[in-house]
């Protein structure tokens, strides 16, 4: 059986000995472990990847991790490494990040299952056909906004969605919908924010004669394009290029960017630290 812990709580000694030792207890073998310590907030944060022996399940591990749990007031999570995370994935008329998320699961890079996508336009029917995905066309306007993300969770629901990936989804969600979603939905913004926000980035990046565009891939918050960030990636552009060629060459990095901040995310690497991210790679 194969297990990743991961957990913060307020630093103090200790804990890294409580951990292992309970673990020790279940023939556990630490294969990987990782740890963050921030002294402006005195909070410890800490990814273990862990083997049992054949008979061990999570209620098993959860239980021998309780009483250590308790003692230093852990946010702790545990999570099976052999069950990939379900994933919905919604893309508007751009479907090149999508592409590349559907190819990285295909070839096995990233370990997940994509049990849906969900479109505001009907251009990538085909492509989650030829995928063997179930592919949803729910046309969103201001009138049935509301009633299209309610299906939303509905899906999310069914489908026992563990992650929504926005690749290029271009509505705006509720505030409502983000709370509840809170930590589950990732974003791909096509600008190095906070630069550039809002229509029509790389056309604004171009006014100004930028010599770097990027990508960022955050998670979503009720305030637009503010939630904490997971990855970013840059590319050099110069006086040469058109308006065309800054977009062609930031559709390359949001690909890559938002597939690398997914895989982090389905392999618990990600945690959150009040507005910002602690990120163990």
């Amino acid at each position: 059986m194969q297990f990743i812990l991961t957990f913060s709580c307020p630093d103090k000694a200790g804990i890294v000995a409580g951990v292992t030792s309970a673990l020790a207890r279940q023939g556990a073998d630490i294969t990987e472990t990782h740890q963050f310590s921030d002294r402006s907030t005195g909070q410890l944060f800490m990814r273990l990847a862990f083997s049992t022996p054949a008979p061990h399940d999570m209620v098993d591990i959860k239980t021998c991790l309780a009483p250590v749990a308790e003692q230093f007031g852990m946010n702790m999570r545990l999570h099976d490494a052999a069950v990939p995370p379900r994933m919905i994935i919604m893309v508007s008329r751009f479907d090149h990040a999508l592409l590349n998320l559907l190819y990285q699961v295909r070839v096995g890079w990233l370990q997940a299952r994509i049990v849906a996508i969900v479109s505001n336009h009907p251009d990538s029917e085909a492509t989650a056909r030829q995928a063997g995905i179930p592919y949803y066309y729910w046309p969103v306007t201001p009138q049935n906004k509301a009633e299209q993300e309610a299906r939303l969770l509905e899906l999310v629901r069914d489908t026992q969605t563990d992650l929504i990936v926005l690749a290029r989804y271009m509505q705006v969600l509720s505030d409502t919908l983000s709370a509840q979603l809170s930590g589950r939905i990732i974003n791909i913004h096509h600008s190095f924010l906070p630069s550039f926000k809002g229509a029509r980035p790389y056309h604004q990046a171009y006014a100004r004669g930028v010599k770097l565009i990027g990508a960022t891939a955050h998670y979503v918050t009720a305030d637009l394009d503010e939630g904490p960030i997971i990855e970013q990636e840059t590319a050099r552009v110069s006086h040469n290029h058109s308006p065309n060629d800054y977009i062609a060459t930031g559709r390359g990095v949001e690909s890559q960017v938002l597939a690398r901040a997914v895989k982090l995310h389905t392999e618990h690497r990600v945690m959150l630290n009040g507005h910002r991210t602690i990120i163990f790679s």
